[in-house]
């Protein structure tokens, strides 16, 4: 019997996992200013790891 050494996991992914969604990111230091670093990025989660991608926001009056 031979075993595929490239398969990632033994279950296959769920659906959720190809779902990106916003998530708000609060880094546990301070600012110059002394207050507290957050922002919003993009992640997923692809059956073993998060995955993270920059949440840039636009002005809707602009586009």
């Amino acid at each position: 019997m031979s075993f595929d050494r490239n398969v990632r996991t033994v279950y296959p992914q769920s659906s959720w996992t190809e779902i990106w969604h916003l998530w708000t990111v609060i880094v546990p230091r301070r600012s110059i200013n002394g207050q507290l670093v957050y922002g919003k990025v993009w992640r997923r989660h692809d059956g073993r790891d998060w995955i993270y991608k920059k949440f840039t926001e636009y002005d809707t009056e602009a586009a």
